[in-house]
């Protein structure tokens, strides 16, 4: 709230209210990454307004009346009021308006729909307040109305339940979702995703997950699911907030089907496929099974795959190990055959991962002039 690029932006447009998440995590008490506001201007009166302050204007969705203000660096969206005029379930066409009260009740659930003046007044049609502050995620409305205007509501619940829910969840919500939760498989892929890897993003999923799988919610964006035994084994080790790795202790397959349906990164796909390699490093492991798996394998992979043990024997001191043992890098290339007078070609290769078998064989200390000399005794023999 102050932020002075926050003043200049009401400057020139003193009747907007920040609004949405914004206005929960200023409530909350928690970091706000993003400032969205609203005015009850059309979108050209806004752009205007932006130009004559001296403010860049971007027009990032004017169809929905949203038109991006760039400040000193920070991105504020500004979004006419609206209320919608049809949904399809993915999607809604709205118009625009003037009403506080009608874009607010468009919105999903009742922390999202307040706002917030330049005065830090809030506004709060629908009890969002309260509800924040005694842990309900409430959608606006009636549950299956808000459900069946856009489907990707059933998983920005649990998102929020996750982040903000306490005790009970609410019962007409998990009511309506139970109901409506096969329009799930109307939602694109990467919109599953996202919600998805913002569910296991935050601190403590477990709950959440749990009420997924009540509702039937999860076997429906996630069929590649396992019991939650092991999810929330790795949870209870205190492993770090990484989707990926969640996902990894949460599937039983591979993840090579589910990499592909839900159009995963391919970082995120390798990192998936690589967590789910066994078996693990024992708690135990001598220093040269240590440095020659650090050869063949990231330290971000094997460290993973320590949380993500079937037994409780306790890995801390590996992964402390892991971290302060230097990866062993083998130190010839292509370039070292041919220095050695080798044509081009694949006996280089083969006399290349003979060398580096010798390495990885001796617990990857040789160095490099020792390597070469392997390396040399190698394409002598014709390997």
């Amino acid at each position: 709230m102050n932020d002075p690029r926050l003043e200049i932006l009401w400057n020139a447009l003193p009747e907007a209210r920040i609004v949405g998440g914004a206005v929960r995590d200023i409530l909350a008490g928690r970091e706000c990454a993003d400032i969205d506001l609203a005015v009850p201007l059309e979108p050209e009166a806004v752009a205007q307004r932006l130009a004559q302050a001296g403010i860049r204007a971007i027009p990032t969705g004017l169809d929905h009346g949203t038109i991006t203000a760039l400040i000193d660096g920070r991105s504020f969206e500004i979004t006419t009021l609206r209320h919608d005029v049809a949904t399809d379930g993915r999607r809604a066409t709205v118009s625009f308006t003037d009403d506080w009260r009608a874009d607010a009740a468009r919105r999903d659930f009742t922390i999202n729909a307040m706002s917030m003046d330049r005065a830090g007044t809030v506004f709060d049609c629908f009890g969002g307040r309260a509800d924040l502050a005694t842990g309900i995620v409430r959608f606006v409305g009636v549950a299956a109305v808000r459900i069946a205007e856009d489907y990707l509501r059933i998983l920005r619940f649990f998102r929020f339940f996750a982040r903000y829910g306490r005790g009970q969840p609410d019962a007409a919500a998990i009511a309506a979702i139970t109901e409506l939760r096969k329009g799930l498989a109307r939602l694109s892929a990467e919109r599953v995703w996202q919600e998805l890897k913002q569910i296991l993003t935050t601190p403590d999923p477990r709950t959440a997950l749990r009420l997924m799988v009540q509702t039937g919610v999860l076997g429906i964006v996630l069929p590649e699911s396992a019991a939650l035994s092991r999810f929330e084994a790795v949870l209870s080790r205190e492993a770090p907030p990484d989707p990926i790795l969640r996902l990894a202790a949460l599937i039983e397959t591979d993840g090579a089907g589910l990499a592909e349906r839900l159009r995963l990164s391919e970082a995120e796909r390798t990192r998936l496929a690589a967590l789910r390699i066994a078996p693990d490093l024992p708690p135990d492991i001598e220093i040269g099974a240590l440095r020659r798996a650090l050869a063949d394998t990231e330290p971000d992979i094997l460290t993973g795959r320590t949380w993500l043990t079937p037994d409780d024997a306790d890995r801390t001191s590996l992964r402390a190990r892991l971290a302060a043992t230097p990866r062993p890098i083998f130190p010839l290339k292509g370039r070292d055959a041919l220095a050695l007078g080798a044509e081009p070609g694949p006996p280089v290769g083969e006399a290349l991962a003979a060398a580096r078998a010798w390495w990885l064989a001796r617990d990857c200390e040789p160095d490099a002039e020792a390597c070469r000399v392997e390396l040399a005794r190698n394409l002598h023999s014709g390997r």
